[in-house]
């Protein structure tokens, strides 16, 4: 008996078409001379996988078939749907059938078992432990996961040396508790079959096994595909930059056990990317939050403010990085998962990198740069020395993360925290987000003092501890009996673990042709929930910067911008998350600008050395954005040819600095003459990457130039939000930041700070 086992991977979109694609033709592969078998499995790990298997009674049969019409169908059928998978096709395999493992090469072996609906989530938290076990067994290769669609029955088609190392690993008895110990339950009723490659016409076996040394180059090389590294490969994707993405985890997170809260900057960030209707589809608005102390409520606030571009969002990290895996997909890039960064080079024109591979094997890439996204334990980070100033902080404490249901009488959407404080000092804390579903919660609080005892009264690791016991039911509703309403109850608990809290900011967040960003270069504490969110963040500063740098067109100070920007930022969120932690998280003074200030609205790069200004009267400007500041958005503008008003959005987004010149009806107009010129030269000192506009004012005669396109600020809510009379210019760096300003227009100044961005256009 034959096998073959063809590997999909659906465009995003194109999944749900796959199925019904397949069927089309199924039963003319059923028909066939010599066919034993015929389905679409699901990757169950990835929703873009599929893989076809079919089943022949001999090579002949099976030729017949690849040769012929069906097969012809089914390939144009899913051309359209479908792209190559990585890795490519299984080999060719013939059935062992009395599994003895005679012969030699490389063997699959396929592990048919039963998951029930109800205990899936049971089976995918000690999946992926499983995996990381058996990476370390000699002779094993990799694995997937696969699932019969509408059915309970899982496959686990691993890949192995040969025979000889799977039929000792089977032969321990011990394996089944060592190894396979997390997911044991499911596997006392299974099904085994083994398979030899079929040798090729030469006499060898065809594999898809481990290759050593091989060297790869890239432009970027991103290690991490948290939501930090992702949004690095994703920036630099949608500029053309070759990019590679590895992470050491082999599947993808499936709990929330880390980023919840959205912050409104970063929904402006995924607008920007084209990911923010897919966010705010898969989360939940955080409207507010309460705070209890000793049983008594001492704040509440609405997040729903008046003039925010979004409310906070709910979304799990997984739910997140799914997102922004699929969109790095859509630009032709996907993270390359079970690859571990081994050690890294550097030299003047670039980085080499070694990655252990998933089988086991190494690679050697080669690229112009590196950026560290590798989360609190970075081998990045080590591998550069970086140390933390005043050292690592950790809190005393050993605290339990949960993923439960909580019946009780609070409003939905608002973040609960819960304190106990005895003579001034907090001993006791609850703090409950909401998740999406009815009366779901992420709650976070102190752990029992056993977890503790099992540490011997060390350290116990930062981070969350695999070490430690998983904290049960019962535990969270002692929380609650203590902290919460009375009568508050706990029910289905989906998952937990012990963690440690960590906090602290490395020395430096470049060295040479190295970047750490994200977790990898500052630890916090939970409170705010700036971890994810400050980790966007930075690669969102940074991607930008170094898309020129890999053009040649980046001035020699501007990849050091990313540290002068960035670490004072972090720098600060560190502090303020470590001085909220254990307090009642308010400053009652101001409150709105405390929660524009942790929702990154307030942020500001004003002390950059590339930001900058010319202006002949500051206070005329007002409360207009400074050098530095977030760009914001205005409606109401109007362009000839459109029948619906436009935001300023709507010409800064994108992937270029975007310069806004204004005039009004005093303006001269020889000086307008005079922007043409201006506008092409700017555009030239940029290497092209700067688009242009002229917003008028609504009285101002249209100037008859070809260049630059002219916007009217038809209701002046521009002039009102940016100061502007006379004439003017804003220039809107990628990032959304304003970079320059000048009032009136000064080309010679723009020209100075354009050299200082782009020295190396000409």
């Amino acid at each position: 008996m034959i096998r073959t086992m063809l590997r999909l991977r659906a465009r995003p979109g194109c999944e749900p078409a796959v199925g019904p694609a397949w069927e089309t033709v199924a039963g003319q592969v059923g028909a066939l001379t010599g066919s034993l078998r015929h389905e679409l499995l699901r990757d169950a790990l990835d929703p873009y996988g599929f893989v076809v298997v079919t089943e022949w009674t001999d090579e002949a049969a099976l030729r017949a078939y690849r040769d012929g019409p069906v097969a012809a169908r089914l390939s144009d059928l899913l051309r359209p749907l479908t792209e190559p998978a990585d890795p490519p096709d299984y080999p060719p395999m013939r059935e062992d059938g009395d599994g003895d493992g005679d012969g030699d090469g490389p063997v699959y072996v396929d592990v048919e078992l039963t998951v029930p609906r109800d205990r899936l989530a049971e089976f995918h938290r000690g999946y992926p432990e499983v995996v990381r076990r058996m990476a370390a067994i000699p002779g094993y290769r990799r694995e997937q996961l696969l699932r019969e669609p509408g059915s309970d029955t899982h496959h686990i088609f691993a890949e192995w040396d040969g025979a000889a190392p799977f039929l000792a690993w089977i032969g321990d008895p011990a394996h089944a508790s060592v190894q396979a110990g997390p997911i044991a339950p499911f596997l006392l009723d299974i099904r085994r079959r083994l398979f030899h490659v079929v040798p090729d016409g030469t006499g060898r076996h065809s594999t898809t096994g481990r290759e050593a040394d091989v060297q790869q180059t890239t432009e970027v090389l991103v290690v991490g595909a948290g939501p930090t590294g992702l949004t690095a490969a994703v920036e630099l994707a949608r500029r053309g930059i070759a990019c590679r993405v590895i992470d050491k985890q082999v599947t993808p997170p499936g709990h929330a056990d880390k980023a919840i809260g959205v912050h409104c900057r970063t929904m402006e960030i995924w607008e920007e990317q084209g990911v923010v209707r897919e966010a705010m589809d898969a989360g939940i608005w955080l409207t507010g939050n309460m705070v209890f102390v000793n049983g008594e409520q001492t704040h509440r606030m609405s997040w729903e403010l008046p003039g925010l571009p979004y409310d906070h969002l709910g979304l799990p990290q997984y739910e997140t990085e799914r997102i922004l895996t699929a969109r790095l997909a859509a630009l032709g890039v996907r993270p390359q998962r079970g690859a571990e960064l081994v050690d890294f080079t550097q030299d003047a024109d670039g980085v080499t990198a070694t990655v252990r591979t998933a089988d086991g094997g190494t690679e050697t890439v080669r690229a112009a740069y590196l950026v560290g996204a590798d989360g609190a334990h970075s081998r990045v980070r080590e591998r550069l020395g970086l140390t933390f100033t005043g050292g690592l902080g950790r809190f005393p404490q050993l605290f339990m993360l949960v993923d439960v249901d909580v019946n009780w009488d609070m409003p939905d959407g608002h973040l609960l925290r819960f304190l106990h404080m005895t003579d001034g000092q907090m001993d006791g804390m609850l703090v409950c987000v909401p998740l999406r579903g009815a009366h779901r919660y992420r709650i976070a609080t102190l752990a029992p003092p056993r977890f503790f005892a099992q540490t011997g009264g060390r350290d116990a690791p930062p981070g969350f501890s695999e070490e430690l016991d998983e904290p049960t039911i019962s535990d969270v509703q002692a929380a609650l009996d203590r902290l919460a309403p009375p009568g508050t109850r706990a029910s289905n608990l989906r998952w937990s673990s012990v963690f440690r809290i960590s906090h602290g900011i490395v020395d430096r967040y470049r060295d040479g042709r190295v970047f750490v960003a994200g977790d990898a270069a500052h630890l916090h504490p939970p409170a705010g929930g700036q971890g994810m969110n400050t980790g966007i963040q930075d690669t969102w500063n940074l991607a930008w910067k170094l898309a020129l740098a890999v053009r040649g067109l980046a001035a020699p100070g501007l990849l050091d911008s990313y540290e002068t920007e960035r670490r004072p930022e972090g720098e600060e969120i560190v502090g303020r998350a470590v001085r909220m932690a254990g307090t009642e998280e308010v400053d009652r003074a101001d409150l709105e600008r405390q929660f524009l200030q942790e929702m990154s609205m307030l942020l500001s790069y004003a002390g950059s050395p590339l930001v900058g200004e010319t202006v002949a009267d500051p206070a005329a400007l007002g409360d207009a954005p400074r050098p530095g500041d977030i760009a914001p958005d205005v409606d109401g503008l109007r362009r000839r040819g459109v029948g619906h008003p436009l935001r300023l959005r709507d010409l800064t987004r994108g992937t270029r600095h975007t310069l806004l010149l204004y005039a009004d009806a005093t303006a001269d107009p020889a000086q307008l003459a005079g922007f043409t010129d201006l506008c092409a030269d700017a555009r030239r000192l940029a290497g092209g990457e700067l688009d242009a506009y002229l917003l008028l004012d609504p009285e101002a005669d249209e100037p008859r130039l070809a260049d630059p396109p002219v916007v009217r600020d038809a209701d002046r809510r521009f002039r009102a939000g940016y100061g502007l009379t006379g004439t003017g210019l804003y220039l809107i760096r990628p990032d959304g930041h304003v970079g320059f300003r000048g009032a009136p227009v000064d080309p010679d100044a723009l020209r100075k700070h354009l050299h200082l961005i782009f020295g190396s256009a000409r």
